[in-house]
């Protein structure tokens, strides 16, 4: 029966996740960083696990086993324009959105180069090949996501290892129902930003996204990257047909 560790389980995309992967079939080890949230999971194992501190993953990873299959989800957003963004709020989406989703691989990856075999999925965005006003830093830690999923990617191919760049468009998770904001006084860019005025009627469910990111992990050869929705599939057509000399907006 396959593994599958999936970080950020608590809620949203991630518990859609694990409660997929288990009426799969796979054994599942659901984490989050506060370990009660997982109680009423029905999966194999529910551990602490907090992506932005080393001896937690550590410890995580080693009562977890054999890993098959790491589904990197955890992760936070803010909103605001990239003059009203304080610079330790953008470099806390950094530790947890970049660094600590490449310090969950860096656990699993020893196990899986030996066996010559793993999955490596990880909840990119939309964002993570384009950029809305007013998601600059969100966006930004999901491009450099990218950039190290992809260098992964390239290294582990002659272990046997698959690594997937999953990239959702909007989803009704709850993440931007009320997500935190930075203004700056009498905000000058008030209406201008896209999050403002975002279109929430074609946004993905979590278990839309849970059964993607589980057909991924079944696919023989998965590709590097892999739009999510009709929405995001448009948006990255749309961007790979712009120029590239001016700065794409979508929908202009």
């Amino acid at each position: 029966m396959p593994s599958v560790l999936i970080t950020g389980a608590s809620k949203g995309i991630g518990r859609a996740t694990a409660a997929e992967f288990a009426a799969r079939g796979y054994r599942v080890i659901a984490t989050a960083r506060d370990p009660r949230t997982l109680e009423d999971l029905d999966v194999a194992q529910r551990l602490r696990l907090d992506v932005t501190n080393q001896a937690s993953v550590d410890e995580a990873v080693a009562a977890a086993g054999e890993v098959d299959v790491l589904v990197s989800n955890a992760g936070v957003i803010f909103v605001g324009a990239v003059e009203a963004s304080p610079v330790a709020e953008i470099e806390r989406l950094f530790t947890q959105n970049t660094s600590g989703a490449i310090r969950v691989a860096q656990a699993v990856l020893p196990q899986m180069r030996e066996r010559k075999n793993g999955r490596l999925l990880f909840l990119s965005s939309v964002v993570g090949r384009i950029v809305l006003s007013g998601d600059a830093a969100y966006a930004a830690s999901k491009w450099a996501l990218e950039a190290l999923g992809e260098a992964l990617a390239i290294e582990t191919a002659p272990f046997g290892i698959h690594t997937t760049l999953l990239e959702p468009g909007s989803v009704s998770s709850g993440a931007l129902d009320d997500p935190l904001a930075y203004r700056l006084p009498d905000d000058p860019y008030a209406g201008a930003l896209a999050t403002d005025h975002m279109e929430r009627s074609y946004s993905l469910t979590p278990e839309e996204v849970a059964r993607a990111v589980a057909d991924a992990a079944e696919l023989d050869a998965p590709p590097l990257r892999l739009p999510i929705g009709a929405t995001a599939t448009a948006l990255l057509a749309a961007r790979k047909a712009a120029p590239e000399n001016v700065a794409f907006v979508p929908g202009s």
